[in-house]
């Protein structure tokens, strides 16, 4: 809690690689788990693309 009413309030990381995580309940860590997933999902979808616009530009190059 803020000593004082008026200062800003820092809203908790979500995930931090390497935290801590021995204080955090089962729902905590299976929140955690379920953000994570779907961050690695969306990382491998933006590798997906880049490799399918490399893929295109290597065969444009190769003509």
């Amino acid at each position: 809690m803020a000593i004082f009413e008026d200062e800003p309030r820092k809203a908790p990381a979500a995930h931090v690689v390497g935290q801590d995580v021995s204080l955090l309940s089962v729902a905590d860590l299976t929140e955690r788990i379920g953000m994570l997933n779907e961050e690695v999902k969306r990382l491998e979808d933006e590798r997906r693309k880049r490799g399918a616009t490399k893929s295109a530009a290597e065969a444009l190059f190769r003509r």
